[in-house]
């Protein structure tokens, strides 16, 4: 599986309310937020029935949480280096399905798939001016856990039952994900907080 991943929103709380640091010195960011992500490739949905009938659903964006640290060293007074370690919660999901046959269902809910990843950033930034930044560079993501996950209900001469689908997948999934993130960040002025926004 590949992924398309951007994430919406990062909050960034530093150790120092400097909107930006003078060359020669290092700052330490921790992170908290959210990612919104996407499996770009995956293949259509095969949901077996018993009948042996597939099922297509649209995919949608999957929305997570982010944690980490970064480290930033001010190279000069317009440009710095930065290295992190993330904590990812990525995936992808689905639109609730049904199936109807006759006067029996098949409905499937929460359909998604859960991928959680450590990410390694290491960017360049480069301050237009004071407290804000454009980035770019490279991102490696390590695979800790993956998970497909859905809730199967049947109604079946009027009696209804619920099956909860939740199948390890992380053989299925590559190990390794490499990125390039681009992105900008700002510092609101009266507070030690980032605003950090990438796409990768």
């Amino acid at each position: 599986m590949k992924k398309l991943m951007m994430i919406a929103a990062l909050l960034v709380a530093t150790v120092s309310a400097n909107a930006q640091f003078e060359a020669g010195t290092f700052s330490l960011q921790p992170k908290i937020g959210g990612v919104i992500s996407k499996v770009s490739n995956m293949p259509d949905i095969k949901i077996p029935t018993g009948a042996g009938v597939s099922l297509d659903a649209d995919k949608s964006f999957y929305a997570g949480a982010l944690i980490g640290v970064e480290a930033e060293y001010q190279v000069a007074d317009m440009f710095s280096l930065a290295a992190g370690l993330n904590f990812a919660m990525q995936g992808c999901q689905w639109e609730d399905t049904e199936l109807k046959i006759g006067g029996e269902s098949l409905k499937w809910k929460d359909n998604k798939i859960q991928l959680n990843y450590l990410n390694l950033p290491v960017v360049a930034n480069v301050y237009l001016f004071k407290g804000f930044a454009i980035k770019t560079g490279v991102q490696l993501g390590f695979l800790l856990s993956a998970k497909r996950k859905y809730d199967m209900t049947g109604s079946v001469s009027g009696t209804n039952a619920t099956v909860k689908y939740d199948e390890d997948v992380k053989d299925q999934c590559n190990k390794l994900d490499v990125a390039i993130p681009i992105g900008v960040s700002y510092q609101i002025p009266t507070v030690p907080v980032y605003i950090d926004a990438r796409y990768n």
